[in-house]
């Protein structure tokens, strides 16, 4: 069985906001057993030898696939399509596209939204509203394009909904409670499509749980 490394106990403002309810997502999707194994972050559970041993960078999410260990989010749940055969097309040019936008989620798109995120959640120091203006200007410049591909389409890769589809919309979610998608109708029903997922209905829910928190405490 697949043993998934993700946060349990963590600071009230990190709720929800975990990279490994990304692989979680893409588990309750494909609907391969698993079990969660919580990590107190408070605790300093991920600097503790034996996550050191599974962790290379003690991060979370990380897989044990009865002994293949694979961490960062983007490979996991591409291993898991993969491993699964779902959420990934079977050809080559098709699994090219999903690759490809896992890529432009992770690197291009999700670097302006996290420091963005930082920000407002005060985190921005000295220069922060200057700094904010530039990175809105990058943001709505991968928008536009995210736009235009979604274009009479449903998902951004393939005809169906592929882990690149929750990469993309995990990254959205940082900024999901500003209005900086608004000017964008496709990318926001995009956006609201992919959240009203029951797959991540249940990834929401299994966080909450966990944390001893109300489901709307996960954003």
């Amino acid at each position: 069985m697949i043993t998934l490394y993700g946060f349990g106990r963590v600071y009230p403002e990190m709720l929800g906001h975990g990279r490994d309810l990304r692989a979680q997502w893409a588990l309750e999707e494909i609907g391969l057993p698993y079990r969660f194994h919580a990590l107190d972050f408070i605790a300093g559970d991920l600097d503790s030898p034996a996550y050191s041993r599974v962790s290379t960078f003690r991060q979370v999410p990380v897989i044990d696939d009865d002994g293949v260990i694979v961490a960062e989010s983007g490979a996991i749940v591409l291993y898991l399509a993969e491993k699964a055969g779902k959420l990934i097309p079977a050809d080559f040019a098709g699994r090219t596209q999903v690759v490809q936008w896992c890529f432009a989620a992770l690197t291009t798109v999700e670097r302006p939204l996290s420091q963005i995120d930082g920000i407002d959640a005060g985190m921005g120091g000295v220069g922060a509203f200057e700094r904010r203006a530039v990175l809105v200007e990058d943001a709505c410049r991968w928008f536009a394009g995210l736009e235009r591909r979604l274009e009479g389409r449903e998902w951004i890769a393939c005809e169906t909904f592929t882990v690149a589809d929750i990469l993309l919309a995990i990254a959205l979610r940082q900024v999901g409670k500003t209005d900086l998608l608004e000017p964008y109708p496709q990318l926001s029903a995009y956006y609201a499509r992919a959240l009203a997922r029951p797959a991540w209905q249940r990834t929401r829910s299994l966080c909450a749980e966990r944390s001893g928190v109300l489901l709307a405490d996960i954003p």
